[in-house]
């Protein structure tokens, strides 16, 4: 037998000199296994444990009552078999949740909050030797008086499943482990969907990052009951979306998203970017070329990630021979984030999403035939500030959201400018860009590499490619190598100074005075205080003189 051993978590497996060579749900089947064909020697026969968070094992050695039912219960139990780490950690108990839970924090010396009284729902909160925090949440039974009750009453029967902290075994009345094997999303039951309709987005959102498939009768019913989203509240919808957004294939999903006609109720501005036709060098309709740059994303920030998991291409060995020497520095950037329940990265894809939102609106046609979408930049920026809005959004993800799509057209106006005179971004054109930019740089940068991919599709060249990745290396080597220099230049001078010293009163154009300074000091022209007040005095008589 060639799998690993934890391909055997579970089960009882038979061992000849430390080669598994049999297996089986109990002791005695797996020594019978190997009674059949090594009947002449003495097998070891023992246990293959689940690999099961260290945070359990403690709870259950140190802690667990010999008399408490305590489970294990959803998407922990999925990932528990699926042999992947569980963000969370959910348990299903018969009664006092809430009190298990505090008394749990107790012992783990844990915080504690009561996270849903009605529900008798307690959470734990754990943080973990590298500073993360883990969420140990403790309900009582929900859908009956019973497990089993509560397991039928979930969303998908690869999450009906519960794990026994006493007997270290898997309950599953649904068949989920079936299903996970078939890589098959199946609803608990008839009327699954419609007890609560988000779970059309989840569905969508576990066959992307599974890489699963929604089973016919699932899909049927996702599809019929899309209307039912309105019932959905925004904030719910919301976080579906952002989950998706920062997950595998988001393309994928919202390709999904888009034929179970989901949009018209959670997304409607998307309905009417299909069909929208462009001019050359596109490819695609607008549609078409939102999942393009959706996809091209994914594969730009997999590629420029410490541990790439996709394969490589001739586009992505170029992308990381070029910006590649910034791993670390993309990888500190994402890891920071505007709100503790939504990631940069969902941000930048919910942006790409919307980057080309107001093309509809703006289409024209000129007399040569070409098709022209002028201000759609400008317009989208409202657009998706009133998406955010409608999601609740906090004003810093919003202000970012707006920034991306507002100036996303900057870098192609760079390449723009290097197609017609061979000439790189200006040090003057770089601090212009992310004075305006501000924080959403990277972000932008990141943007107009996968907008450039999802423009020219296959027809792209590797003489376009490179061009706009030497424009992206200038940009950010200038903000991760010479920010003091270019992007952000110390201060030589404080508005106050400046009054002093030109004997002038507050108004706009002391933070005029103050932006030319810093811009002349970022183009190098300028280097200390003397020179900084000679370049305002000599600004400030020509604005006089010519005022007079």
């Amino acid at each position: 037998m060639s799998a690993k051993p934890s391909s055997y978590a579970g089960r009882w497996v038979a061992k000849v000199r430390d080669k598994i060579v049999a297996q089986g749900r109990t002791a005695e089947e797996a020594l019978q296994a190997c009674q059949q064909s090594r009947y002449k020697e003495k097998p070891e026969v023992s246990y293959m444990p689940y690999p099961l968070h260290p945070l359990i094992e403690i709870i259950q050695r140190d802690y667990l009552p010999v008399d408490q039912e305590l489970y294990l219960v959803g998407g922990a139990v999925r990932d528990l078999l699926l042999q992947r780490r569980s963000p969370d950690l959910d348990f299903a108990l018969p009664a006092n949740g809430i009190a298990f839970a505090r008394k749990m924090a107790n012992q783990l010396h844990a915080d504690f909050m009561p996270l849903d009284v009605e529900r008798d729902t307690g959470r734990v909160i754990f943080t973990q030797p590298d500073g993360a925090q883990l969420f140990l949440d403790f309900a009582t039974y929900r859908g009956g008086d019973s497990l089993e009750a509560d397991l039928r009453a979930r969303d998908f029967t690869i999450n009906a499943l519960a794990y026994d902290l006493r007997t270290n075994e898997i309950l599953d009345p649904l068949d989920g482990r079936k299903d996970l094997a078939a890589k098959l999303i199946r609803a608990c039951s008839a009327t699954s969907i419609e007890e609560d309709p988000v779970r059309i987005l989840r569905a969508i959102r576990l066959a992307a990052a599974f890489d699963f498939h929604l089973d016919p009768e699932t899909r049927a019913h996702c599809h019929s009951l899309s209307g039912a989203l309105t019932r959905i509240s925004p904030e719910r919808q919301r976080d579906e979306i952002f989950k998706i957004l920062h997950g595998p294939k988001p393309e994928a999903a919202f390709k999904a998203l888009e034929m179970l006609d989901t949009f018209p109720y959670i997304l409607p501005e998307l309905t009417k970017l299909k069909g929208v036709t462009q001019s050359s060098p596109h490819v695609y309709d607008v549609w078409k070329h939102t999942l393009a740059v959706l996809s091209a994303l994914e594969e730009i920030l997999d590629a420029l990630s410490l541990e790439p998991s996709l394969p490589a291409n001739p586009l992505s060995e170029a992308l990381s021979a070029t910006l590649g020497k910034y791993k670390e520095q993309f990888a500190e950037h994402f890891s920071n984030s505007l709100n503790p329940n939504r990631s940069q990265r969902a941000l930048l894809f919910f942006a790409a999403l919307y980057h080309d939102i107001s093309k509809p609106d703006t289409k024209t046609i000129e007399a040569d035939g070409r098709i022209r979408f002028f201000d759609h930049d400008q317009q989208g920026a409202e657009v998706i500030a009133e998406r955010g809005r409608a999601f609740n959004l906090s004003n810093d993800e919003n202000a970012h959201l707006v920034l991306i799509v507002k100036q996303h057209m900057r870098i192609h106006q760079f390449y723009g400018a290097f197609a017609r005179d061979g000439q790189m971004p200006s040090r003057r054109a770089i601090y212009r860009f992310f004075r305006d930019a501000r924080t959403s740089g990277v972000e932008l940068t990141l943007l107009a590499l996968a907008d450039v991919r999802g423009t020219y599709g296959a027809t792209l060249t590797p003489e376009t490619w490179q061009a706009y990745l030497q424009i992206a290396n200038q940009l950010l080597e200038s903000y991760w190598e010479r920010p003091q220099e270019i992007i952000a230049p110390p201060r030589l001078l404080d508005g106050r100074e400046l009054m002093r010293e030109l004997n002038l009163t507050a108004g706009p154009l002391i933070g005029e005075l103050l932006e030319m300074i810093r811009e002349n000091q970022a183009i190098g022209k300028i280097q200390n205080k003397e020179q900084a007040l000679a370049l305002a005095r000599e600004e400030y008589l020509k604005a006089t003189n010519g005022e007079s």
